[in-house]
């Protein structure tokens, strides 16, 4: 009895423990990696900017504010504070500095202090970057940037180690950040790998005329995802009557094959027992009365005899 009750309890503690992981786990990594997103570019882009930033408020100081008791409480340097420095570099065995550099340092981190204290001065550097990435994109989008891109490209992919990287780290970028070059908008049914058995796929367009030319009919190139992971797939080109168009999205479509078909999108099953009907009904009656049932082998040895 008490076997039985604590494995009904495990069974389900692993029930509801992999639903609440399957449930959350999406949500937390998201989350997640946005933030690890964010991190790396406040660190390493938006925090040096920020850094440029005050050195140009320090030295801009003197020229906005000729008189120095109208100065920032950051900016003006007392004895106490050059002799709380001296001893905090000597303490530190660090080399000793000239009054002017000693007052240098101590305003930059005085402001860095006063920076902290208003956090939203922080936000400066991610504005920078945003409009620094714009205007690359602006030049580097042109005729000339792009021919200046490709001579760059080709420069370090001849450099050791880098050129082992470089490639592989674009092709994740492009990926994520870069354009669609393909518009999925259209989607279909085709029997593929085999006759019977009916694949989703997304409608790519047309192939090369010589294409058509050589088969003697209207073509259609397709892109069979794969499950779960939709990125990857094959590309068929098939006659344009063994395709059948449906009437759902690419959105659709996309939640079907990453669900393993647990997602079924609306209407699809009705279109699909409409074209096993359509193409039932295609089907000659005398391919029908010639084609032996399987299941009655004496029919089959009938018409073997009737055969000459």
């Amino acid at each position: 009895m008490s076997g039985t009750s604590s494995r009904t309890f495990m069974s389900d503690f692993r029930q509801f423990f992999y639903r609440g992981l399957t449930v959350l786990l999406p949500s937390v990594l998201t989350i997640w990696i946005l933030f690890q997103a964010y991190r790396f570019v406040d660190q390493n882009i938006a925090q040096p900017i920020n850094g440029i930033c005050r050195v140009v408020v320090i030295r801009s100081m003197p020229l906005i504010y000729r008189d120095e008791t109208k100065r920032p409480d950051w900016y003006n340097v007392n004895d106490e504070e050059r002799l709380a420095e001296r001893d905090r570099r000597r303490a530190n065995k660090q080399p000793k500095l000239e009054d002017k550099d000693l007052d240098a340092d101590i305003r930059k981190r005085a402001l860095s202090a006063w920076w902290q204290l208003h956090w939203w001065l922080n936000l400066i550097g991610l504005g920078v970057a945003v409009i620094l990435f714009y205007l690359a994109g602006r030049i580097l989008g042109g005729f000339l940037g792009r021919k200046l891109t490709h001579r760059v490209e080709r420069i370090l992919s001849r450099l050791p180690i880098f050129k082992q990287v470089y490639p592989y780290v674009k092709q994740v970028v492009e990926f994520l950040l870069g354009e669609p070059k393909i518009e999925l908008k259209r989607v279909g049914l085709v029997e593929y790998p085999r006759s019977g058995i009916w694949s989703l796929g997304f409608i790519t367009g047309k192939p090369a005329q010589p294409w058509q030319d050589a088969a003697g009919q209207e073509l259609l190139t397709l892109f069979i995802p794969s499950s779960p992971t939709p990125i990857t797939g094959y590309t068929i080109t098939v006659p344009r009557q063994d395709v059948v168009e449906l009437d759902i999205t690419p959105e659709e479509a996309f939640r079907f094959t990453v669900s393993g078909g647990v997602l079924t999108p609306g209407g699809i099953g009705e279109q699909y027992a409409t074209l096993i009907e359509t193409r039932t009904e295609d089907v000659p009656a005398a391919d029908k009365q010639s084609s032996p049932d399987p299941a009655d082998p004496g029919k089959k040895q009938k018409q073997k005899e009737k055969e000459p």
